[in-house]
Parts: C-alpha cells; sequence; structure tokens
C-alpha cells in the first residue's frame, strides 16, 4: 500500500534535520529543464503566472536563478523535512522514529509540481511552482502536460512488491490530477475528513488538510499495509462514519474542533 500528499508552499531550509540519510529524486533531470523554463520568467511574470505578490515573485526569481545540481546536504533538505504546511503539521514528522522514517521512505511519495515524485528522504532545493500553473514548456501548455503519464508510472514501480495495490489519495484535486487514472495499476482511496459546523457536517479545508497529515501519520506509525487498517484512524477526535463511507472514499466525521 502506497500514500501519496500534496506539497507545501511553506518551506523550512533553516531548523535542524535529525538525519544525514537521504536519497536522490528520480526527475531531475525533468526538474532542471522546468527550472529553465522558470529562469526566463521575470519576477513580475511569476507573479502573474502564480498569482502572488510581487515581494513573493521576487523571492521566487531568486530561488530559480540559485536552483543547481547537483544535490547534497549543504545545499538541499530532505524533502519530508523541508514542508511546513497544514499537511506537514498533522504529520508532527519530527515526532517519528528511524524505523517509521525507513516505512514512510518504501510507502510515502509527495507530489510535486518541480520535482515530479519525491521520497521523504529525496532531498530538494527551495521552490514554488503549484501543480496547477500554466507554464509553457516544450510544446506543453502547463505542467499536467509536461509531466503526462511519468508520475503514475513511477508510482506504479513504488507499490510494486507491496502486499495490496492500494493508494491511499491524501492529496489535494489540485496534485492528485496530475496521476493519470488510466495508467495508475492501483485501487485507489481516497479518505474524507469533515467537521461538524452549522448544524451539518462539512470538509473545512484547514481542517481536511491536517487530518491528511495526521492519517499519514496514523499509516507510518501503526505500520498499515489494508485499507480495512486506515478505518481505525480515531485522531484529534475523528471517526470512522460507515454509514457515509463507501469503499473509496471512507469518511471520517468530528463533533468538536
Amino acid at each position: 500500500m502506497l500514500l501519496v500528499l500534496s506539497p507545501a508552499k511553506s518551506l523550512d531550509f533553516e531548523s535542524p534535520v535529525p538525519t544525514g540519510k537521504f536519497t536522490q529524486a528520480d526527475y531531475l533531470n525533468d526538474s532542471a529543464q522546468l527550472n529553465q523554463a522558470l529562469r526566463q520568467q521575470s519576477p513580475e511574470d511569476l507573479s502573474k503566472l502564480m498569482h502572488i505578490s510581487a515581494t513573493l515573485g521576487e523571492l521566487n526569481f531568486r530561488r530559480n536563478l540559485n536552483w543547481q545540481t547537483p544535490f547534497d546536504t549543504s545545499n538541499a533538505r530532505q524533502a519530508i523535512y523541508a514542508f511546513t504546511g497544514d499537511v506537514y503539521q498533522g504529520l508532527d514528522v519530527h515526532a517519528l522514529n528511524q524505523k517509521d522514517m525507513a516505512y514512510a521512505q518504501n510507502h510515502v511519495r509527495i507530489l510535486s509540481g518541480l520535482y515530479g515524485l519525491l521520497r521523504p528522504l529525496d532531498l530538494m532545493q527551495p521552490y514554488r511552482l503549484e501543480m496547477g500553473t500554466a507554464l509553457p514548456h516544450g510544446g506543453n501548455k502547463n505542467l499536467y502536460e509536461f509531466w503526462g503519464s511519468r508520475l503514475a508510472e513511477g508510482l506504479n514501480t513504488a507499490i510494486k512488491g507491496h502486499s495490496s495495490r492500494v493508494l491511499i489519495n491524501l492529496a489535494s484535486n489540485e496534485y492528485f490530477r496530475a496521476v493519470d487514472k488510466k495508467v495508475l495499476d492501483a485501487d485507489i482511496i481516497s479518505p474524507v475528513f469533515k467537521d461538524y459546523k452549522n448544524g451539518q457536517y462539512k470538509i473545512i479545508s484547514f481542517f481536511a488538510k491536517k487530518a491528511r497529515g495526521m492519517m499519514a501519520a496514523h499509516i507510518i506509525k501503526n505500520r498499515i499495509d489494508s485499507p480495512e487498517g486506515i478505518c481505525q484512524f480515531n485522531s484529534a477526535g475523528y471517526r470512522y462514519s460507515a454509514k457515509d463511507s463507501t469503499a473509496s472514499a471512507p469518511v471520517f466525521l468530528r463533533k468538536q474542533a
């Protein structure tokens, strides 16, 4: 069983990393191509392209110019310790021990607009390139076209040898859309997290993102390798609701945030 996460916009390249172990991403040659396309964009271009402020446009212009291979621990850091958004706050990576991290390395993949697929310990340099960005390159109008079927093929390779060919989708729609479902050779399960508000249960983005990270931690720490195991998830007050669930979309409800 494999699980996929989205990356995060917020990054940490300052705090200490608790391990010296690292791996190299599989699609760095493709990343270098995209970086060359990004280098052609001015700060103003980047602001318009990614709908970000002038300050962020300038920051990412400098990031693009500074991006270079080869990666090592002096100029890059492991992806799982670099992302700090809501999902990764829920995951709480610093609470994972060495055995947890070894399990995660084989069972977790992070979808990325620039890097394609990242394992937790794959090195990365700071960037901003959301999967939905309409960045033209090599005859492709956007990143979905650029990555094509390669992400699904990479996930197929990653899941070979696992006891169950199941993909737990904990990514956002923007990112999971980049996975070609026709090519993916796995059953897809997409957990849904709802909170009670104004008399009904609904998906609240901030809470759902953290819950995805908590679900990832639950799978990693408990070495879950079957769909049935994720139904035991009960972190932060969430409980599995059989009557609201389907086989491909298990629903977890929480009455109080």
